[in-house]
């Protein structure tokens, strides 16, 4: 019988924390993996908004003012799909054999890759709000209700961040885990309220639309950020993280203690 005491949690602790340092250092060495992918953003938001924006209709509001509360939520989508290739890619070298070779907690090194990916979600979100208030974005719900709407993007993107660990400790090389992540992000961005009304689609797509986890995510972005109610949309938010996590933080703990076996 496993007995957790207050040692074990705080040595788990520990552990979380060294494995968070060694992934935060990597963009330190390496900034080429942040700066690329913060450019990369930045080219899809200026794109999105000047060559689709005139063409779609938003109830009269601004397209950028429409777009830029999904386009964080994307952000964080797109991001996970760069935790299934680091992963495989540690995988591919060695690495995640040699880390389980070490007396630490199993938990330690996934765990501090997706706290890592969490800080890198923050800094991606700060620099589009900063973007898009340079195209002409204003928040007008005030402060509060933005803060809350950009922690639940991140949390939004922690849960997915999970499918991008099971996906990444899964697959055989970096090439099939970068094929692998955006085989199932594309119809959830696409298929959602994120850029264009639901309303425009056709009614079977409709169906999916209003099922799809992103499609709840980006309305409670666009309330808190725009003005609107809520209610109807972070409950389902809420329910999708818990489900996910829940499911794909069982099947990625699974699957990394089979590694190798």
């Amino acid at each position: 019988m496993n007995i957790i005491t207050g040692s074990s949690i705080m040595n788990s602790l520990s552990d979380i924390g060294v494995m968070t340092r060694r992934n935060m250092l990597r963009y330190i060495r390496l900034p080429q993996l942040l700066v690329f992918n913060a450019l990369l953003n930045v080219v899809l938001l200026l794109l999105f908004n000047y060559v689709f924006g005139g063409a779609i209709q938003t109830g009269g509001i601004a397209y950028i003012q429409y777009f830029l509360p999904g386009f964080m939520v994307q952000t964080v989508v797109f991001g996970s799909t760069q935790t299934s290739v680091g992963l495989s890619e540690d995988l591919a070298k060695g690495m995640i054999d040699r880390f389980r070779s070490l007396p630490i907690s199993r938990l330690a090194f996934i765990t501090g890759r997706v706290i890592t990916d969490a800080v890198r979600y923050a800094v991606l979100i700060t620099l589009m709000i900063i973007v898009g208030s340079i195209m002409g974005f204003r928040f007008e719900n005030g402060i509060m209700p933005v803060l809350s709407g950009i922690g639940l993007t991140i949390l939004f993107g922690i849960a997915l961040t999970w499918v991008g660990v099971f996906i990444g400790i899964s697959v055989k090389d970096v090439e099939t885990a970068q094929v692998a992540g955006f085989v199932w992000v594309f119809p959830l961005v696409f298929a959602s309220s994120l850029y264009v009304p639901i309303e425009t689609m056709p009614s079977w797509l409709q169906v999916f639309s209003n099922i799809n986890p992103v499609t709840p995510m980006v309305d409670t972005m666009r309330a808190l950020s725009l003005g609107g109610s809520i209610s109807a949309s972070l409950w389902k938010t809420l329910a999708w993280d818990a489900a996910i996590i829940l499911i794909f933080l069982t099947l990625a703990l699974r699957r990394y203690k089979s590694i190798g076996q």
